[in-house]
């Protein structure tokens, strides 16, 4: 790791900034793989599950008997905690549910707003070296809830064709009716064109590689819309004296631990703290199975060192980390000064672990510096707002004028006069 002790405000930026990958390689394969799946449908997307992942496949869309399977053969302690963590996150995400507004803005012009649930999403859940069923339930949970009509889930298989047992079961729980063998760019490309057995949707959720990160972007351009744009995970750990230096190191592992190319960044007020963490990520370190992966993103971790709090908690807020830990004893005035981060977590005893499993909140959050501007997947993820007004006679004679004068001087005649022959026939009467 790094320390960096006391930095001016001038070197924030550098500090903050994430590494850059060269992408133009990459694109070309993900153009590539899309223009193929755009125009041969499912033979294209065989062809890749081939290539990419090893499955010589038959057919794409999971059926009763595999989920079956996977039911029987997932232990009932892990089905149990997937339940558990289900029903927490439901209650959360219930708990937004959009009442809508309804105003009368001028006399005889009543303005509403309703909550219309998306008709068709596409869910996309990593496979490989973590099979990620917590995701099924923080993207399945939501789009059940808003009432989402079709919900189109894809995962990798494996290279016998089959897709991991917990993902099956998570999807069974969160309530998923169609789920297909399908990974990487090949399961952006179906899910955004359609095929003949994956129907388009019209919004695809969840995270990836980065070649399913450069898919997702280059079929929101014209075809699909996305979640939010996204990189690799990251989490920034606030603490001083009163942390536990055990949990601090703790928390930097269980993220580095999901790739090389994840970041974890530790701010404190204390010099002592860098050090009893450094011993910890060693000891705790050793005993990792991942701890290859966690070796490669703790060699780009970063410990900075500030002088107080406020100063600790406007550096957080100019990195605008995925996760933020706010790992001490103060954490209630700190988190008031909280205005960029994707997911919070307050308390010594507030790990990410609770937040990406089964504390309630969504663990698909806004990396890359994005929590500036994008907010983590939630049940308005599902849904659209729809304004609506309804205009009487008394509501033409409130604005009409007002509308008339504002399309002429934007010389948009026609606007105008859609008001003017109301404003007519109402003084004709």
């Amino acid at each position: 790791m790094n320390i960096i002790e006391y930095p001016e405000r001038e070197q924030w930026a550098e500090i903050t900034r994430r590494p850059h990958i060269d992408t133009t390689q990459l694109y070309d394969t993900v153009n590539g793989v899309l223009s193929d799946i755009r125009a041969n449908g499912d033979s294209a997307v065989m062809k890749y599950e081939e290539r990419f992942d090893h499955a010589r496949l038959s057919g794409l869309k999971v059926s009763e008997e595999e989920i079956k399977e996977a039911l029987d053969n997932t232990p009932k302690e892990l089905v149990d905690a997937i339940r558990l963590a289900h029903a927490n996150i439901r209650k959360f995400h219930q708990a937004q549910a959009f009442s809508g507004i309804d105003t009368e803005t001028q006399p005889g012009v009543r303005c509403w707003q309703r909550s219309v649930p998306i008709d068709k999403v596409g869910l996309y859940i990593p496979g490989g070296t973590a099979p990620l069923f917590s995701t099924v339930l923080m993207l399945a949970t939501p789009a059940v809830i808003a009432g989402c009509k079709d919900i189109i889930l894809c995962s990798p298989p494996d290279a016998e064709g089959k897709i991991n047992g917990a993902i099956l079961c998570a999807a069974h729980v969160a309530g998923v009716k169609h789920i297909y063998k399908i990974g990487g760019v090949q399961a952006i490309g179906a899910m955004a064109y359609g095929t003949e057995s994956v129907p388009k949707v019209y919004k695809i959720f969840g995270p990836g590689n980065q070649y399913v990160m450069a898919a997702k972007q280059v079929v929101s351009v014209h075809d699909v819309a996305i979640d939010m744009p996204a990189g690799p995970s990251e989490v920034c750990v606030v603490a001083d004296d009163t942390s536990n230096p055990v949990f601090v190191a703790a928390d930097l592992l269980s993220q580095a631990e999901h790739g090389p190319d994840s970041q974890v960044m530790l701010i404190s007020t204390s010099r002592e703290l860098f050090h009893k963490v450094e011993k910890e990520l060693a000891s705790q370190l050793a005993v990792l199975p991942r701890k290859e992966f966690a070796k490669k993103s703790l060699a780009n971790s970063k410990f900075v060192l500030v002088h107080d709090a406020e100063e600790a908690m406007a550096f957080s807020n100019a990195y605008a980390p995925e996760h933020l830990i706010i790992s001490t004893d103060d954490y209630e005035p700190l988190c008031d000064m909280v205005r960029n981060a994707g997911s919070v977590f307050l308390g010594k005893y507030a790990c990410e672990s609770a937040g990406d499993y089964a504390s309630g909140t969504n663990h698909t959050l806004p990396t890359h510096g994005y929590a500036t501007a994008y907010s983590g997947v939630n049940l308005d993820s599902f849904c659209k707002k729809i304004t609506y007004q309804h205009l009487s006679a008394e509501g033409i004679r409130s604005i009409g004028h007002a509308v008339e004068l504002m399309a002429e001087n934007e010389s948009l005649f026609a606007h105008k006069n859609a008001m003017t022959l109301r404003i007519n026939e109402l003084n004709n009467r």
